[in-house]
């Protein structure tokens, strides 16, 4: 048999246990690194179904100020690629919770395609999400990706501007399909697309793959209106809000998710 990709055995399970899936942002590199491998291993504990691992970049056009603010100043401790590669190695010495890279292009170019999705594959990321590389620019990154049966997935993007578009997005890929919610950047607090419903159903209706809706969220209440349309949700501002607040401290963040996977699956 061959290598299953965590994304989708996770969402398998997700599926088969008739809930919605519970995704994670956090910037790598906060508190520290340290900090950071503790805080996969809660996210594993507590119940996350996917971490989305922030890299940090010192120009992150999707992201809106908290983000941005703390990929400055996970910067500014030190954090790059390597240290954040050798962290993701450490973890999967006893943590099996899938980590998708939520990074920019320019990242990866500079440590080079083919050594970099090989890198991904040896140390066990699963996922790449990358906001500034469009379907039409894939190509690259995509036949390093086939190279290795270990690489991570590709998670695409689709945003309320990509009607027409989302056919061809959806071509091939997956793990899941991002929907971003609202027009913008990350964090504007519930501040969601118009006609959010009809473009998630859309996507849902055209999609082979589970359907996550991203950008804004901060509690289950905020995909109320939606949860019967998606296959799960992501919570990256807020999160990292609570966390700076509450000094990162573990029990925060397990009440967190927890509190949030009971209320998404009541």
């Amino acid at each position: 048999m061959g290598y299953r990709n965590r994304i989708e055995a996770k969402l398998d399970k997700c599926r088969e246990e008739g809930r919605k899936a519970f995704i994670i942002y956090q910037t790598a590199g906060l508190p520290d690194m340290e900090g950071t491998k503790d805080l996969i291993r809660i996210h594993e504990e507590a119940g996350t179904d996917i971490l989305e691992l922030g890299i940090p970049f010192s120009d992150p056009t999707a992201d809106g100020p908290v983000i941005q603010d703390a990929s400055y100043r996970s910067i500014l401790k030190g954090t790059n690629l390597r240290k954040i590669f050798d962290a993701v190695e450490d973890v999967r010495k006893d943590c099996d919770l899938p980590i998708v890279f939520m990074m920019y292009y320019n990242t990866i170019l500079y440590y080079g395609v083919e050594a970099f999705v090989e890198k991904c594959a040896s140390v066990g990321v699963d996922g790449l999400i990358v906001p500034d590389l469009p379907k039409e620019e894939q190509f690259e990154l995509q036949e390093a990706v086939d190279k290795n049966e270990r690489a991570p997935l590709i998670i695409q993007l689709v945003s309320p501007v990509s009607a027409d578009r989302i056919p061809y997005i959806l071509k091939g890929a997956r793990g899941f399909v991002y929907c971003v919610s609202a027009m913008g950047v990350t964090g504007q607090e519930g501040s969601f697309y118009k006609d959010v419903k009809a473009y998630l159903e859309n996507v849902k209706a055209r999609s082979d793959i589970p359907v996550m809706m991203g950008f804004g969220i901060r509690t289950a209440a905020d995909v109320e209106e939606v949860r019967d349309t998606i296959d799960g949700c992501i919570v990256g501002t807020h999160f990292i809000n609570i966390m700076e607040e509450s000094g990162y401290d573990p029990q925060t963040a397990v009440d967190y998710i927890h509190t949030f996977k009971k209320e998404l699956n009541k």
